[in-house]
């Protein structure tokens, strides 16, 4: 294999590496509930995917009135 005759320097090394970044998720509104969800999930505030009832979502007293 072959090895470099001399050292890269830290900028030439960093100039390599700018361009990795961490996407961000993508969100979706959710058709039931208007609030934003990751796509291609069930919604962790309704429970619908698809436009179907899949997980049956309870809250408590305090947590409906931060829902609504």
């Amino acid at each position: 294999m072959a090895h470099p005759k001399r050292r890269h320097s830290h900028a030439r090394s960093a100039k390599r590496l700018t361009h990795y970044k961490i996407a961000v998720p993508l969100l979706v509104e959710c058709k039931q509930c208007r609030k934003l969800k990751p796509a291609h999930m069930i919604c962790p505030f309704c429970g619908y995917y698809a436009s179907r009832e899949v997980v049956k979502v309870e809250f408590d007293k305090k947590d409906k009135k931060k829902a609504s």
